[in-house]
C-alpha cells in the first residue's frame, strides 16, 4: 500500500469508534422528541417563513425582516427541503451532520498542532463528544454548531501541515465568510486572537510576519466581502428599519449595553465546570494543567492564545449566554487533552497515580443513581416535591440503574481511562435526556396548540398572542400569516372587535376557573401555561362581561401528576 494510501487508512481507522458512537448518540437523543421552544422552533419558524414566502435574500419571522440572525443556516435548510420536501428531520440530521464534522475537524486540528503527541489527536474528539453541555445543546435547530464548524475549519487553514507550512489564506478567508454568514460579525472574535497571536505558537508565522499579517489581513477582507455581497442587497431589501438594525443596532446593543441577557462580568467563570464537565470533575485533567510548565507544545500554546482573550472578550461583552463561547468547547478539549499527553510522557507517576483517576466521578454517579432509585419514596413521602421530582419519579428507579453502572465503570482502573469516562459521559448525557423526554417533554411539546392554530390560519381566522411572540407555533403549525401581537385593554379589545372569529393566545402563569371553561384549549408549557381563546370570549371577560357558553368543552392537553394537583 502507497504511503498516503496507507494514512487515509489510518485515519480513517482512527475515526473508529468515537464517530459513529458519538453519531448514533446524537441520532437517538435529537430524535426523542420534537423541536425544542423557543431555540429550535424559532430557527425552523425563520427558515419557513423564508421557503414560503420566497425571501430569499431577507430572513422574516412573523412577517416581519429578521435582523438578529444572518442566512446560511436557512439557506442550508431550503437545500435540504428542496430535494426531501418540508420537514424537520432535515434540519435535525443537518444539525448532527455539523456535530460530527466539528468532532472530525478537531481531530485533524490536534494532529496538526500535536505532530510529536499522536494521543491527542485520540483523545481529543473523545473529549469533545462527552461534554454534556455542548452535546445537549447540538440538539437545538441553532447557528452556533455551524458557527463552531466554520472558526474550527478557519483555524485548521492557520496551522501548518508536514507538506506546507504557509496557511491556505484564500481558503481561510473563505471559511472566514462562511462564518460571518452564519453567525455574523462575531465570526471574527473566535477566530482573531489564534491569528493576531501567530508568532506565539507558530514557527512560520513568527518567521514571516509581514506575510501573516499582511495575507491575513486580505483573508479576513475576503471574508467581510463574503459577508457585505449578502449584506448590502439584503439591507436594501429589507428597508430602513431592517438596515439600522442590520448594520448598527443588533452588534453594538449586544456589546455596550445588552437588551438581552446583560449579566455582569464575572458570569461565564463560575459556569465554567458545568461547561467542561465531566472532565471538570477529573482530578487528572487539573494535575496536568497545574503542572504543565514551558516550554510549551506549540498546540497548547495555540490553545491558550484562542481561549484565553476569546473568553475576555466575551466576559466584557454586556450580553452572555452560555452558548455563545461554543466553538471553545473544541479549544479546551485541544488544551485538556494536550496537558493530559505531556503529564502521560513526562510524569508517568502522576499519570498512573489512581487517585487521580475517574473514581470521584464514578462515586458520584453511584450515589446520583441511589438518588434516582429512592426519588419515589422521597416524593411518596413528602419529602421532595417540585416538578422535576414529580415528573422524574415515575421512570427514575429504570435511569438509577444506567447511574449506578456507569459509576462502576469509573471505578475501573487501568488502560482506556478517557475512552471509560467518554463513554460515561455520552451514555449519562444521553439517558438524562431520554429521562427527559419520557417524564418531562410533555411540558414543552406545543403540538396541539400550532395544530389548533394552523388549522384556524387555514380557515383565514386572525390571530392574536398576548405578549411577545417569538415564532414557536409557524412551523409546526405551517401558518402563513402573521400573529398580531397583542397587550390587555384596548389592544384586545380592538382586535376582539375587529376579528369576531379569531382566536387569542395567552400565557398566564395560574389558571383561574374561567381559563377551563371558555378557551379552546389548555396546555402546560415550562412553568406556565398556553391558553388559546375565541377573541370575544377573552374580551367579553377582561371587560367584565359574561361570554356566550362554548359549544365544546375546553380541550386540556398532557396534564402530568404534579400540574393536576397545582390545579386544585
Amino acid at each position: 500500500m502507497a504511503s498516503s494510501s496507507y494514512s487515509r487508512s489510518e485515519h480513517l481507522r482512527s475515526l473508529w469508534p468515537w464517530l459513529p458512537l458519538w453519531a448514533l448518540a446524537a441520532l437517538l437523543a435529537i430524535f426523542s422528541h420534537g423541536p425544542m421552544p423557543l431555540y429550535s422552533t424559532r430557527t425552523l419558524a425563520v427558515a419557513w417563513e423564508m421557503w414560503n414566502h420566497h425571501h430569499w435574500l431577507v430572513p422574516h419571522i412573523n412577517g416581519q425582516p429578521y435582523s438578529e440572525k444572518v442566512p446560511l443556516l436557512f439557506w442550508l435548510i431550503h437545500a435540504g427541503w428542496a430535494v426531501f420536501g418540508v420537514n424537520d428531520i432535515w434540519p435535525r440530521v443537518l444539525e448532527v451532520i455539523f456535530g460530527g464534522a466539528q468532532l472530525v475537524l478537531v481531530s485533524v486540528l490536534a494532529t496538526r498542532l500535536f505532530p510529536n503527541r499522536p494521543w491527542v489527536a485520540k483523545g481529543a474528539p473523545w473529549m469533545l463528544l462527552a461534554l454534556g453541555y455542548a452535546f445537549l445543546f447540538g440538539l437545538q435547530i441553532m447557528y452556533e454548531v455551524l458557527l463552531a464548524v466554520c472558526v474550527l475549519a478557519s483555524l485548521l487553514c492557520l496551522t501548518p501541515k508536514p507538506q506546507r507550512a504557509e496557511p491556505r489564506w484564500v481558503l481561510f478567508g473563505l471559511c472566514v465568510g462562511a462564518g460571518l454568514l452564519t453567525k455574523g460579525p462575531v465570526m471574527f472574535l473566535h477566530i482573531a486572537f489564534p491569528w493576531l497571536l501567530g508568532p506565539l505558537w507558530n514557527d512560520w508565522a513568527r518567521d514571516n510576519r509581514a506575510r501573516w499579517y499582511g495575507r491575513g489581513v486580505l483573508a479576513l477582507l475576503l471574508g467581510g466581502a463574503m459577508l457585505l455581497a449578502w449584506a448590502l442587497p439584503a439591507g436594501f431589501s429589507g428597508g430602513e428599519a431592517y438596515r439600522q438594525r442590520l448594520f448598527f443596532t443588533q452588534t453594538a446593543g449586544r456589546v455596550v449595553d445588552a437588551f438581552d441577557h446583560a449579566r455582569p462580568f464575572w458570569w461565564y467563570l463560575p459556569m465554567i465546570p458545568a461547561l467542561l464537565f465531566p472532565f471538570s470533575g477529573w482530578p487528572r485533567a487539573w494535575a496536568a494543567l497545574i503542572t504543565l510548565r514551558r516550554p510549551l507544545d506549540s498546540g497548547i500554546r495555540f490553545a491558550l492564545c484562542w481561549l484565553l482573550p476569546v473568553m475576555l472578550c466575551f466576559s466584557f461583552i454586556s450580553g452572555k449566554q452560555l452558548y455563545y463561547p461554543l466553538p471553545e468547547f473544541a479549544g479546551a478539549a485541544l488544551l485538556i487533552a494536550g496537558a493530559v499527553a505531556v503529564l502521560r510522557d513526562q510524569r508517568a507517576q502522576l499519570a498512573n497515580n489512581a487517585w487521580l483517576g475517574t473514581w470521584p466521578l464514578g462515586v458520584g454517579g453511584i450515589l446520583f443513581g441511589v438518588f434516582l432509585f429512592v426519588l419515589p419514596v422521597l416524593v411518596a413521602h413528602n419529602d421532595l416535591h417540585g416538578e422535576w421530582f414529580d415528573s422524574t419519579q415515575r421512570y427514575s428507579r429504570f435511569f438509577s440503574i444506567v447511574f449506578v453502572l456507569l459509576g462502576g465503570l469509573l471505578l475501573v482502573r487501568g488502560r482506556g481511562e478517557v475512552r471509560r469516562l467518554a463513554f460515561a459521559g455520552l451514555l449519562g448525557t444521553l439517558a438524562l435526556n431520554t429521562l427527559f423526554t419520557l417524564t418531562m417533554w410533555q411540558n414543552f411539546d406545543l403540538r396541539p396548540s400550532a395544530h389548533l392554530l394552523g388549522a384556524a390560519d387555514a380557515e383565514g381566522r386572525a390571530i392574536g398572542y398576548l405578549g411577545n411572540y417569538e415564532g414557536q407555533f409557524h412551523f409546526e403549525g405551517r401558518i402563513t400569516r402573521p400573529i398580531e401581537r397583542l397587550s390587555e385593554g384596548e389592544s384586545l379589545q380592538k382586535f376582539a372587535q375587529e376579528h369576531p372569529d379569531g382566536l387569542v393566545v395567552a400565557r398566564p402563569e395560574k389558571l383561574e376557573p374561567t381559563d377551563l371553561r371558555y378557551p379552546l384549549l389548555v396546555q402546560p408549557f415550562r412553568s406556565s401555561w398556553v391558553v388559546i381563546w375565541p377573541a370575544k370570549s377573552l374580551a367579553d371577560l377582561r371587560a367584565g362581561r359574561v361570554p356566550a357558553e362554548p359549544p365544546h368543552p375546553t380541550r386540556i392537553y398532557q396534564v402530568d401528576e404534579w400540574r393536576f394537583r397545582a390545579l386544585q
